[in-house]
């Protein structure tokens, strides 16, 4: 017997009562990123690699090691499954010139692919929900993002996320910092990991942000991007500040949060948590002016962020939470040729109304039905067996409740589980 196939390593399949948490999870943002006037954009799975490439950096740990790229055999195309969506949703708003009329808010969700190691919180296929505000310029759409952010911990009961801020400049005042970052480190290349050597002439500015426990006063020890900031930038800063301040949030600034992609300038913030290990961002973000020019368009202000669903999810189980499973409000019995085929009339007459209705399907005797009809948690079954197909009607049995079954005409039937169910009919009951 051939060994039955098993999913990718870190792709992982999300079973119905997992599926139907997620769903809950995006019917809940979709009203959320409503409120605040974003708009749904789609853009594909598979994106040609220089985009990434360009947009990302080419040594980041992202383009070099972490992305799923390969040749189309059909034509030669270098092609990734994306690792990220800002790109993506600039270089569509750039095809298809979605600024023609003015600034956009956008927003997207779905899968992401990075080839890491599997662990609690992160995955090969991974799922992020992205927002994008592109030809805002002032610090308002900064903050507005991030009172998005602690909106929607509000709304999922959410406890023990806390916000870091940083500022990155402009690219002059990083090329000066990265000038005497580079110097500093290389005056300690005693204490650099391999890692860090590796960045050191490259993307110093990642080794900031080490986990090497080793090299955590050194690092502690460094310059300080905050201190080459000039007057423009330290402004735009203390404006998301000032807004963040009259509306309650609290906040830290961590002079060591720089982000893994090369595209972001000035405002850059996480939502992090201890609850969930290692993997504690579960929402991150910031300003990226420059991407636009960099995939070919003409200059534009954009901010935005993306958040880790699984992670969200994970935290939001963590912290107590359940959801109910999904019942239908009625469950069709059926026994007989003749009422098989009146039962399939009566379900989709119920579902006219509205009805949720789960038709029994494959036969079996009336006690399994009925025990199926019990277990999938409905109110009410609906019995329709041959004497009822002959007279034209079904017999109604309450599943909860210890009241009379009884039988009800076809052309009655729905007046009458509607009444049962919402509770108006005029004998008090079935």
């Amino acid at each position: 017997m051939s060994q039955t196939l098993q999913a990718i390593r870190g792709m992982n399949d999300i079973l119905p009562d997992d599926a139907e948490l997620w769903e809950e999870f995006e019917d809940l943002v979709r009203q959320w990123l409503r409120a605040y006037g974003y708009r749904p954009i789609r853009m594909p799975i598979v994106e040609p690699t220089p985009l990434f490439s360009r947009a990302i950096g080419e040594v980041t740990d992202i383009v070099e090691k972490e992305m799923y790229s390969f040749e189309d055999r059909l034509n030669g195309e270098h092609l990734t499954l994306r690792p990220e969506g800002t790109a993506s949703c600039v270089r569509a708003v750039l095809q298809h010139n979605l600024l023609y009329d003015g600034p956009k808010r956008l927003w997207y969700m779905g899968p992401m692919f990075r080839h890491e190691r599997p662990q609690k919180g992160r995955y090969r296929q991974f799922h992020q929900v992205g927002v994008e505000a592109l030809g805002y310029e002032g610090p308002d759409v900064d903050a507005e993002q991030i009172l998005m952010g602690a909106r929607l911990w509000h709304d999922l009961g959410l406890r023990d996320i806390r916000l870091e801020l940083n500022c990155l400049g402009q690219a002059e005042e990083r090329a000066r910092h990265r000038s005497d970052l580079i110097a500093y480190l290389s005056g300690h290349a005693d204490r650099l990991d391999d890692d860090a050597r590796r960045r050191l002439h490259t993307n110093p500015l990642r080794i900031l942000d080490t986990k090497n426990p080793a090299m955590q006063e050194m690092v502690e020890g460094a310059p300080k991007l905050l201190d080459y900031l000039g007057g423009e930038s330290l402004a735009h800063f203390e404006g998301v500040q000032r807004i963040l301040r009259d509306a309650g949030i609290g906040f830290s600034i961590n002079p060591r949060l720089v982000r893994g992609l090369d595209y972001y300038n000035l405002t850059v913030f996480e939502w992090v948590t201890d609850r969930l290990g290692a993997q504690g961002t579960v929402c991150a973000g910031g300003r990226y002016d420059g991407l636009v020019v960099q995939l070919g368009g003409k200059p534009q202000p954009a901010c935005g962020f993306a958040m880790g669903v699984e992670r969200l999810l994970a935290l939001w189980s963590d912290q107590g939470n359940r959801l109910e499973r999904p019942v239908p409000d009625v469950y069709l019995v059926n026994q007989g040729e003749a009422a098989a085929r009146h039962a399939f009339r009566v379900a989709e007459h119920l579902r006219d109304i509205g009805l949720a209705v789960q038709h029994h399907c494959g036969g079996g005797s009336f006690k399994s039905q009925m025990k199926r009809a019990d277990a999938s948690g409905a109110a009410l079954a609906i019995i329709i067996g041959d004497d009822e197909a002959a007279a034209g009607e079904a017999t109604l049995k309450p599943l909860r409740e210890s009241a009379e079954q009884r039988r009800v005409a076809f052309d009655e039937l729905a007046d009458a589980v509607g009444a049962w169910l919402y509770g108006d009919d005029d004998d008090g009951g079935v």
